[in-house]
C-alpha cells in the first residue's frame, strides 16, 4: 500500500554557486559518509558528474522528506538517509540512525527514481507500507 510520494527538482546551477561559497562543507552537510566517498571521486574524475550525483542525491533526500510526511525535521535529517546504487545501477534508499527505526517500526520501505539533465537534477519517492519490515533497506 502506498503511505506518501513525494516529488524535487533543483537546479544544479544553485548547488554550484553553494560548492563556490561553502565548499566540500556544503556536501558534507547534505551527503552521507558513502555518499561523500562517492561525490568525491566523481568530482575528481570530472567535476560536472560529481555536481550532478550531489544534485540528484539533494533532490531525493527532498522528495524522501515529503514522501515520508516529516519535511526535513527529526528523525529526517539530510544524513539520515543516503542513496546508494546497487550493481545493478538502480539507486536504493538506505536509512541510518532514527530513520531507520523509524521506518521499521513503521513497516514502510521506499523505492527512488533520481535523473538529471543540463540545468536540473529531479527525484520521485514512494513510500510503501508493508506487512514485514524490511532489513536494511528503507
Amino acid at each position: 500500500m502506498i503511505y506518501g510520494i513525494g516529488t524535487d527538482m533543483v537546479s544544479i546551477s544553485r548547488l554550484q554557486k553553494a560548492l563556490d561559497k561553502w565548499g566540500d562543507r556544503f556536501a558534507e552537510r547534505i551527503l552521507g559518509p558513502d555518499e561523500m566517498v562517492r561525490f568525491k571521486d566523481r568530482r575528481q574524475r570530472v567535476p560536472l558528474r560529481g555536481l550532478r550525483y550531489l544534485a540528484t542525491r539533494y533532490a531525493a533526500k527532498e522528495a524522501f522528506s515529503k514522501a515520508v510526511g516529516l519535511g526535513m525535521r527529526g528523525p529526517m535529517t539530510w544524513l539520515s538517509v543516503q542513496f546508494l546504487n546497487a550493481k545493478s545501477g538502480k539507486p536504493e534508499p538506505f536509512c541510518r540512525k532514527a530513520m531507520k527505526g523509524y521506518m521499521e517500526e513503521k513497516g514502510l520501505r521506499a523505492q527512488v527514481s533520481m535523473t538529471d539533465e543540463s540545468d536540473f537534477a529531479m527525484a520521485f519517492v514512494v513510500i510503501e507500507k508493508v506487512d514485514q519490515p524490511s532489513g536494511t533497506q528503507a
